[in-house]
């Protein structure tokens, strides 16, 4: 089916959800100007990222559902939120956060204006997808799909609906990536001509045994559109009596079963960065080359130590590697500008890049200079605050700092990189038709398999849509 009629079905299907925040949240006989938001996921990330960054704008939203595959990590959750709200309210001063293992149970709930979704790779699309027909914003966690196929559909369903969707890119709303892409679009260091991405690898490990199943995991589910295969807690997240030890970096991300690799679990953060520099948020490479080193064996499965060459249609060329430091280095026809994570302070930039900072160019006068009036800028997140701009975004209706086109052109440009690593050749990418030019091989990777009854085949097709 072809783009404009298949946004056309999911916006049909979608009639009789709100397109805005419906009118009980923000109503003059509403109970609470707060924007009811609920958890889908609570690992690590969500006790990194989504729990406090909604927390800290209590005066903006509530948290009042959570919901986990983990029966032990939706006690943790619950704990987590809980005990900030009665820290801050008061004991009994705050309504308990309810609780599900099926996060259907949160979508079906009219009374719920907006997700958070904090799952593995491989459950992104889905749950993203059922949020926009239900009628909620979404807050997703990045990569935005396990595949380029499951991206498109997605991002197309995200549109049709008329959903607010931030992609967990939160570079974007940090002070210094921002200045350094603005710095670039304004013509700080002329025409772009070369980008330099430093990014970490993941290290092999061995082969794992086959366990019994926690009582407390829906591992059938968790497993989702993915093939079956035994249950080992190394492919999983762990399963400790320390909280600490729980919440630890988890096994999945180092299987290629359920996602990528640092090629997209780090690459989607900056190669976000180099496209919002060079304005090509909805485009992508047109050629790529890549190399990578592969585990022989054991369960851990993606890629190692890796190099990949990207060419743009405006001349420039990006090179990824895990040998570059990590951060961004321009290079343009009049000088260079690098950008790493790391505090900034206009005039004081502390530690982090080639001269010790987070944000350094060939000559430090163009930094503290900044923007000019008259000049471009960039999306600005109130506060640099990546959640409160999502939420910003819930009540103006008007796009986040990663909407959910940026999000998917980014993931996709990772994922068209990570073809070339494993077929160890160069590929010519076509960023408007998103298909490899004459490659069947190639294509291939597009797409992959889903397992019945998940991924977003089959959102689509309990729709009656089928495939698109």
């Amino acid at each position: 089916m072809e783009k404009n009629s298949r946004r056309g079905f999911l916006k049909s299907a979608a009639t009789g959800f709100p397109a805005i925040v419906p009118a009980r949240v923000f109503g003059r006989s509403a109970p609470s100007n707060h924007i009811q938001v609920a958890q889908i996921g609570c690992g690590r990330i969500a006790r990194a990222s989504e729990f406090p960054g909604v927390l800290r704008n209590s005066d903006q939203a509530r948290f009042v559902a959570l919901s986990d595959l983990d029966t032990v990590r939706l006690a943790d959750g619950k704990t987590f939120v809980e005990s900030y709200y009665a820290k801050k309210y008061g004991v009994d001063k705050y309504t308990a956060v309810k609780t599900y293992r099926d996060y259907h149970e949160i979508l079906a709930d009219r009374s719920i204006d907006a997700v958070c979704i904090s799952t593995p790779d491989h459950w992104h699309a889905q749950p993203a997808m059922e949020a926009a027909l239900a009628g909620k914003d979404i807050y997703l966690q990045k990569p935005t799909s396990l595949t380029i196929r499951e991206g498109r559909q997605m991002a197309d369903c995200i549109k049709a609906t008329g959903r607010i969707l931030q992609i967990g890119s939160q570079q974007r709303s940090d002070l210094h990536f921002r200045l350094a892409c603005e710095l670039i679009r304004n013509g700080r260091i002329g025409k772009i001509k070369e980008i330099y991405i430093g990014l970490p690898y993941d290290p092999s490990g061995g082969e794992e045994p086959e366990m019994p199943v926690p009582p407390n995991l829906d591992y059938k589910t968790w497993l989702g559109s993915t093939p079956e295969v035994y249950y080992t807690e190394k492919r999983v997240h762990p399963q400790s009596d320390n909280l600490r030890m729980r919440y630890e970096r988890p096994g999945w991300l180092r299987c290629e079963q359920f996602g990528a690799g640092m090629i997209t679990g780090w690459g989607v953060h900056h190669i976000d960065i180099a496209h919002w520099a060079m304005d090509l948020e909805t485009s992508g490479p047109v050629e790529v080359e890549g190399t990578a080193n592969y585990p022989k064996k054991g369960l851990w499965d993606v890629h190692g130590n890796y190099t990949i060459r990207a060419s743009y249609a405006n001349g420039a060329v990006m090179y990824i590697s895990d040998k570059f430091p990590n951060g961004l280095r321009f290079i343009g026809e009049d000088g260079w500008i690098w950008v790493t994570r790391g505090r900034y302070r206009a005039g004081d930039p502390p530690e982090g890049g080639p001269r010790n900072r987070a944000l350094d160019a060939h000559d430090p006068r163009i930094l503290r200079a900044g923007i000019k009036d008259g000049e471009i800028r960039l999306h600005e997140s109130p506060n640099n605050d990546h959640h409160l701009d999502w939420l910003t975004s819930i009540r103006t209706r008007r796009q986040p700092a990663a909407p959910v086109e940026v999000g998917h052109r980014t993931c996709s440009a990772c994922l068209v990189a990570h073809a070339a690593m494993k077929l160890g050749r160069t590929l010519k990418w076509d960023p408007a038709a998103e298909k490899f030019l004459n490659d069947s091989e190639a294509n291939a990777t597009l797409a992959r398999p889903q397992r019945a009854p998940f991924g977003s085949e089959y959102v689509l097709a309990r729709l009656g849509k089928g495939k698109s």
